[in-house]
């Protein structure tokens, strides 16, 4: 459901540049798009900067967190390649740092909605 709800949003995205591009065709894989997002980690407010090329995640970049230092860093190391590698947030969060990773996967879903 979430690999839908991601590439419908990054679809209604490109549609929308193509839209204000004044009926010229977007570049072959689109222009590369950034976006930011938060999302609630354990210690705190998660935020990243995702960067979308067409309909493909090329990057996500955690810019700031309050997570446990040793704790989270498997999931901040982990989370971002792993979305990166699916082109979706329907990623596995890592054992030991459960709320790191789903507040890294919040704050990416909130950057990918910000495009509607």
């Amino acid at each position: 459901m979430k690999k839908f709800l991601v590439i419908l949003l990054t679809l209604a995205m490109a549609m929308s540049l193509a839209a204000c591009g004044g009926g010229e065709e977007p570049a072959e894989g689109g222009e590369p798009v950034v976006l930011t997002g938060v999302g609630e980690g354990f210690g705190g407010d998660i935020t990243v900067e995702v960067t979308l090329e067409g309909e493909t995640i090329t990057n996500v970049e955690i810019l700031e967190h309050s997570e446990s230092e040793g704790i989270s860093d498997p999931a901040i190391e982990e989370i971002p390649a792993a979305i990166v590698e699916a082109n979706s947030t329907d990623v596995d969060t890592v054992s030991g740092a459960t709320y790191s990773s789903e507040g890294i996967i919040a704050a990416v879903n909130a950057a990918l909605e910000s495009a509607e």
